[in-house]
């Protein structure tokens, strides 16, 4: 599975790594729906949104270190900041050109972000399993 693949071309080669780091992970720990959406012509503050779910927040902050980790084994990067991560609820973590969003379902429902950023060219990697 690669996430480089948009109608603008490729991610540069971090961001490509640093998105496919946190599929697979979001794969490994059940995540829900995960979907890369692709900002670089909306905005300039960041390259790629990548937002999934959990089915509670523990499962939430599973996911969050199971991103953490698989982002930092092939970056050797870490988020430069992570919100919500105790609530659970929802975790916000910034890895510069790349944000991730891990929801529970009842509140990705809620902010519903790609609704929000429905003009983005958005993907909805398949799962390996």
């Amino acid at each position: 599975m690669t996430c480089g693949e948009f109608a603008r071309g490729p991610f540069s080669s971090y961001v490509s790594t640093l998105v496919n780091a946190v599929v697979v992970a979001a794969e490994e720990k059940l995540g829900v729906d995960p979907v890369v959406l692709d900002l670089r012509e909306l905005i300039d503050s960041f390259d790629a949104l990548v937002v999934t779910s959990g089915r509670s927040d523990r499962q939430v902050r599973a996911l969050v270190e199971e991103i953490e980790r698989f982002v930092d084994l092939a970056l050797d990067v870490k988020p430069i900041r992570v919100e919500g991560f105790f609530e659970g609820e929802w975790v916000a973590l910034d890895y510069g050109d790349v944000i991730v969003h891990v929801f529970e379902e009842a509140a990705r429902e809620y902010y519903d972000l790609e609704h929000l950023w429905n003009a983005a060219p958005a993907l909805r990697p398949q799962p390996t399993r």
